[in-house]
């Protein structure tokens, strides 16, 4: 099997109930990635994308743009690993 780019991304601020979940998915049609976009129980939001690492780059690099006045910190980790996803979606 292919293994694949693989990144987790933790966004914190003001990012829940501000449509950042409707515009990742958005953004996810633009962009050759795979994975889901979530609202996590401590008001941060997690994506959880696979695709190559420049596409996984630029895909993050333009979520950060459109949604660069609520974001206030970012965690990334990679990994190469074997795909996991299908498609790009909400949970």
């Amino acid at each position: 099997m292919t293994e694949v780019h693989h990144e987790t991304v933790l966004f914190s601020g003001r990012v829940q109930g501000v449509g950042f979940r409707y515009q990742a998915l958005q953004l996810a049609r633009e962009y050759e990635v795979s994975g889901y976009v979530q609202n996590l129980p401590d008001g941060r939001v997690r994506i959880e994308v696979e695709a190559t690492a420049a596409e996984t780059a630029a895909f993050i690099a333009a979520i950060t743009e459109r949604m660069r006045g609520f974001i206030r910190q970012t965690e990334r980790t990679s990994e190469r690993r074997v795909a996991q996803f299908r498609g790009f979606g909400i949970r």
